[in-house]
């Protein structure tokens, strides 16, 4: 569905300085899939996203959707093909003077779509959202999470074969936010939508992706299933966002109380991905080995693809019994960390 190759985009700055927002980048998007790309504030990510719908043009390299080298076109041709790419913001853009209904109205009317079309389509978009009985509200009357399935309904008006999400959930709180990413899984599941989402919350990887690519610094450092980049994280900047969901300030607060109050024991930190998140493990160690184990703090969230799970645990034995417990964990593909630091 989405292809892009080798696409670059520099800008002239002042004395004819050149600011790389975008280095050869290749990604390739399935049909269907929830495609995040993550990455913290200057990466480069929304460049990259607006690449997507020709809002920018690319440098060098090649930017291809649903058969299209937006990169090749221009003018009429480029507004057409822009049509099958729709797109929703981290606030709302939805227009103030306008009902719930008429905002989402705006695109089929710039498409010239006749007025008894557009009031079914109109009706059918608002029940899709969940946004009954609020037909003939201004923006001024809904909450955050009501604009944002305006913005929703409003892009999907068209039909399109792509969504991209600039940061949609951004300005939102955390049970507002679960409630539209809950409502994009929807979508995608009912719609086939290829949705290509962009975020500096890996919590909204983690819950509604297939696949993640991370950005740092214009390029794209690590791509991979949802899963297996919680699994094994391989750059830094990946590592510090499955800290995100897998670590807290409370967790961190355990860990060095506890490493100052047991300081003759050993402090793991353990990661369960996929089936072993769901198996008994702990329990056979408490069982079959011959130490004291303490568990302190765990939780267990799922991906679109398995669970992923952490837990902290303070073992109090022999170094052999230690080292015997590790090895068992390890055999059953468990992630042990030992802990040496807060």
């Amino acid at each position: 569905m989405i292809k892009i190759s080798n696409v670059s985009k520099i800008f002239k700055g002042k004395k004819s300085e050149e600011l790389i927002a975008v280095n050869q980048v290749n990604l390739d998007i399935k049909s269907g899939e929830i495609y995040g790309i993550i990455g913290y504030s200057g990466a480069g990510k929304s460049t990259l996203i607006r690449m997507l719908n020709g809002l920018e043009q690319p440098t060098g390299g090649s930017v291809i959707v649903a058969d299209k080298n937006l990169s090749e076109l221009k003018g009429r041709t480029l507004r057409k093909a822009r049509q099958e790419i729709s797109m929703i913001f981290q606030h709302f853009n939805i227009l103030w003077s306008r009902t719930v209904a008429e905002n989402i109205s705006l695109p089929l009317e710039i498409a010239g779509v006749k007025k008894n079309v557009r009031s079914a389509r109109v009706a059918e978009l608002i029940k899709l959202v969940g946004l009954d009985g609020k037909e003939n509200f201004y923006p001024s009357q809904l909450s955050g999470g009501q604009k944002q399935r305006v913005g929703i309904a409003r892009a999907l008006a068209n039909n399109p074969k792509v969504l991209l999400c600039d940061e949609a959930t951004s300005a939102l709180d955390p049970e507002t936010t679960d409630a539209i990413l809950d409502l994009l899984v929807d979508i995608n599941q009912r719609l086939n939508l290829t949705i290509v989402l962009i975020t500096h919350e890996m919590h909204v990887v983690r819950k509604i992706c297939h696949r993640v690519a991370v950005m740092e610094a214009g390029n794209i450092v690590e791509v991979g299933e949802v899963l297996d980049i919680f699994k094994n994280p391989k750059q830094p900047v990946t590592k510090r966002f499955v800290s995100q969901v897998s670590e807290d300030e409370e967790s961190k607060d355990t860990t060095k109380h506890l490493l100052e109050k047991y300081s003759s024991g050993t402090l793991l930190h353990l990661t369960f991905v996929g089936e072993s998140a769901e198996m008994p493990i702990l329990s056979k160690v408490i069982r079959d080995y011959s130490l004291e184990v303490n568990i302190l703090q765990g939780k267990i969230a799922q991906t679109r693809n398995g669970s992923f799970g952490t837990l902290y645990i303070h073992l109090n034995g022999t170094d052999e019994e230690k080292g015997k417990v590790i090895s068992f964990l390890k055999e059953n593909e468990v992630g042990v960390e030992v802990v040496e630091h807060a």
